[in-house]
């Protein structure tokens, strides 16, 4: 369920309930950054709230998942109605940047994130193998679940690679800062953009 974008806002709200999870979103791309996450992932909720704050968009995610299964459900389905709701704030995409791309440091690794808001759903996810579970029980595949279930629901190519980096922490936390830093940059409107930022007029 979606409610309408507020008048004058870039924002949407969906609520996203299945037999494995239960989620409500808002997100506020013209935000300051503000965020209310609960989704009983403490390491989850920690990638979130960087995402808000480094992307300045204003985000409260509430979540509850079977957890007493593992974290994948809840994790995946997050992604699934974070896209929604981007895709849904974004509205006819008039005016809009549409690409962005951010390097992001995080002490000994380097991550790329480049987002292409097409209209056209394709993830590239490059990583090291294997990388070691977050805090021993947040599997670092995770991430890339999260990524692929995102950028399939907002339908937006997103191209993730960690260059060099040791620590899953880390690596993790620099591809969710490196996202909003590009998502960001591609959601931003540009006054010189006429209509849509495609030659097909429509994405």
């Amino acid at each position: 369920m979606a409610d309408s974008n507020e008048a004058g806002r870039r924002s949407a709200a969906i609520s996203r309930r299945t037999a494995e999870t239960d989620i409500s979103l808002r997100i506020d791309l013209d935000g300051t950054g503000r965020s209310e996450i609960r989704t009983g992932i403490g390491f989850f909720d920690h990638m979130l709230t960087l995402f808000a704050k480094h992307g300045l968009n204003d985000l409260e995610v509430s979540a509850t998942g079977d957890l007493h299964v593992d974290c994948h459900h809840t994790v995946e389905d997050t992604g699934i109605v974070l896209g929604q709701a981007v895709r849904e704030a974004l509205g006819d995409k008039r005016g809009l940047v549409r690409y962005g791309c951010a390097y992001l440091p995080m002490d000994e690794t380097l991550a790329r994130v480049v987002v292409d808001l097409s209209g056209r759903a394709f993830v590239e996810f490059r990583a090291p193998r294997p990388v070691e579970a977050i805090g021993g029980t947040f599997s670092f595949q995770l991430v890339e679940e999260f990524i692929r279930a995102f950028a399939h629901n907002l339908a937006a190519n997103v191209h993730v690679e960690i260059l060099y980096g040791r620590d899953s922490h880390h690596m993790a936390e620099a591809v969710f800062k490196g996202l909003a830093r590009a998502l960001d940059q591609a959601t931003r409107l540009d006054p010189r953009v006429v209509g849509v930022p495609s030659t097909k007029d429509v994405l």
